[in-house]
């Protein structure tokens, strides 16, 4: 992917497929660019929820034999699912891999500083655009909570509260807008002689 550099890439996961996202951000860590990836829980897997919840049980299946606290250690929240799924595109055992992987962010929901950026979507991993209209897919959020992520609804209201105050921001925004572009017209007579000698000097 060529992207242009930015001090932080924020992607907002909702409607995503998750192992081509997870491809694109890797490759984005390890050409040194920061990113955060926001509503982990609202991303999408092809394939049907039956079929998606037997192949991520048999994950949690595997385990060390002798000893299960060795690991495989497997996570729940949909966040670290991605991380995960993410992880195994990197070469995590390297410097370099280490490095790239303390650029990354993954969250459920979206946390402060986030709900006041600018929050960007990748359409070469959008489902809407790679997946054929009328085949299955589940939601990670789901599929979590189904092998025992707890916070589901905790995540839920304080989306609510977030664009609740989003909106009204918005509404803010909007209404400043509408008074500059008033103020702006109601001057223009006046303000026409002074761009007339600023066009003569060249601005």
């Amino acid at each position: 992917m060529n992207a242009p550099y930015a001090k932080v890439y924020v992607i907002d996961g909702k409607g995503h497929l998750l192992g081509r996202l997870a491809s694109v951000v890797a490759k984005l860590l390890l050409n040194g660019q920061k990113v955060v990836v926001v509503r982990c829980e609202e991303m999408n897997v092809s394939g049907s929820f039956f079929r998606n919840k037997i192949k991520l049980q048999n994950y949690l299946r595997k385990r060390c034999l002798s000893n299960p606290r060795r690991g495989p250690f497997h996570f729940r929240a949909p966040s670290r699912i991605f991380y995960r799924a993410l992880r195994g595109m990197i070469p995590h055992k390297t410097s370099r891999g280490e490095a790239a992987i303390g650029r990354l962010k993954v969250f459920e929901g979206v946390p402060p500083p986030y709900d006041k950026m600018k929050r960007m979507v990748i359409p070469r991993a959008l489902r809407a655009i790679n997946l054929k209209p009328g085949r299955k897919f589940t939601t990670l959020g789901r599929m979590s909570t189904e092998v025992g992520w707890k916070y589901q609804d905790v995540v839920a209201n304080l989306e609510k509260k977030r664009k609740v105050r989003s909106q009204a921001f918005y509404e803010r925004k909007k209404a400043i807008a509408n008074i500059r572009a008033k103020a702006i017209g109601a001057k223009e007579a006046e303000l026409a002689p002074i761009k007339e000698q600023l066009v003569q000097f060249g601005y």
